[in-house]
């Protein structure tokens, strides 16, 4: 079996949600003895266009750096590279990749759309770029031969919408490890206990700015650590601005390996203050190590943390600024953290998740173009 993957930015990354999955999913299927092959978004300097890595064909594809003309212009161009390949499915990770799949389809190429998150929803895209996630939701529907969501809700909403039935695969997650504190003792001088976690994207949708101003509403003792990169932008510079003024507001930067590890098990409380979801990965992360969590009340988030997280009205200051202070105050048990642990294990695994995907992918190659 031979399948192109289209849609995140880099491989190997871990740089947000769709990197992950592809990571995690590509190297898997790869063990597996698939053949997998990734476009990875804009060349690189130094770097040959075809190159191979953790058992993956990686091919750079040409792009421009411009944001709004990136990830189109990777679309269409990596589509035409696959046309030749003599692959078995393409596989489009994102609604706005999924735009060129009209062109495999017209070429009799079977393939596979994974919707991540109703992009065209999310904050920052206003006007065209809106208009052409949403076109790009429908190409999905009209011509992907399978679509892959996520959650019940996003499985729910095809149907009601378009009458398109989806295969349900939700995310998986490796388990955060234990990890002491000592690492992030000596990084940032952050102890167990003593701070509330974000961890992901900062831009608009994610609801950062909130939990800032929230957070500064507060009186609460223990900091608040914001890992990410913050943006050069108008949007970053009112996260800095915001936060400027207290000094119990941590930046870690981007955190990946044992120092993620460490800020996610030695945290207080974690939060996901977003306005829009696919299925948050760093939501299971934190919730497979047993930390508390604190989320928007939208339903992506609400359903996945069930009886084992608190949440508050999506968007309100005042009503996440009460969460953060009861959140803090909120006791459990142990047997109630293993639980939650257990929970996390048992229903978000890689080896199951894979294996959807290997079942998705022969029955497009056997029952050919949807209808």
């Amino acid at each position: 079996m031979k399948i192109a993957m289209i849609g995140h930015k880099i491989f190997p990354s871990r740089s947000g949600g769709v990197e992950v999955v592809v990571y995690e999913l590509s190297t898997r299927l790869a063990k597996k003895g698939i053949d997998v092959t990734v476009y990875n978004r804009g060349l690189i300097k130094g770097k040959k266009k075809k190159d191979k890595e953790e058992g993956v064909n990686i091919v750079r594809t040409f792009t421009f750096k411009n944001q709004k003309l990136n990830a189109m212009v990777y679309s269409f161009l990596a589509t035409f590279e696959t046309l030749t390949g003599k692959y078995d499915i393409i596989h489009y990770h994102a609604v706005g990749i999924c735009v060129p799949i009209f062109i495999a389809r017209l070429f009799k190429k079977k393939t596979v759309a994974t919707i991540h998150g109703l992009n065209w929803r999310v904050d920052k895209w206003k006007g065209f770029a809106a208009k052409y996630l949403k076109f790009g939701e429908k190409i999905a529907v009209k011509y992907a031969d399978e679509i892959i969501t996520l959650t019940p809700e996003m499985h729910r909403y095809f149907l009601d919408t378009y009458g398109r039935d989806t295969a349900l695969i939700e995310n998986a997650i490796t388990p955060v490890r234990k990890t002491d504190d000592s690492i992030i003792k000596n990084k940032f001088g952050l102890e167990k206990d003593t701070y509330i976690f974000y961890f992901g994207r900062i831009s608009p949708e994610k609801g950062v700015l909130e939990l800032i101003e929230a957070y500064n509403k507060t009186d609460i003792e223990e900091k608040l650590v914001i890992a990410g990169e913050i943006p050069g932008n108008e949007f970053g510079e009112a996260v800095r601005s915001t936060a400027s003024c207290n000094d119990k507001i941590v930046f870690t930067g981007f955190a990946t390996g044992e120092v993620l590890n460490s800020l996610y098990c030695n945290a207080s409380l974690y939060v996901l203050p977003s306005h829009t979801e696919g299925l948050s990965l760093s939501l299971l992360e934190a919730l497979s190590c047993g930390v508390k969590c604190l989320t928007s009340d939208i339903v992506e988030n609400t359903s996945v943390t069930g009886k084992f997280g608190m949440d508050f009205k999506t968007s309100d200051v005042d009503d996440l600024a009460r969460a953060l202070a009861d959140g803090l105050k909120k006791e459990r048990s142990v047997e109630e953290v293993d639980e939650q642990i257990k929970y996390i294990k048992n229903n978000f695994d890689y080896d199951k998740m894979v294996e959807r995907h290997i079942e998705t992918y022969e029955r497009v190659i056997r029952d050919g173009f949807y209808h």
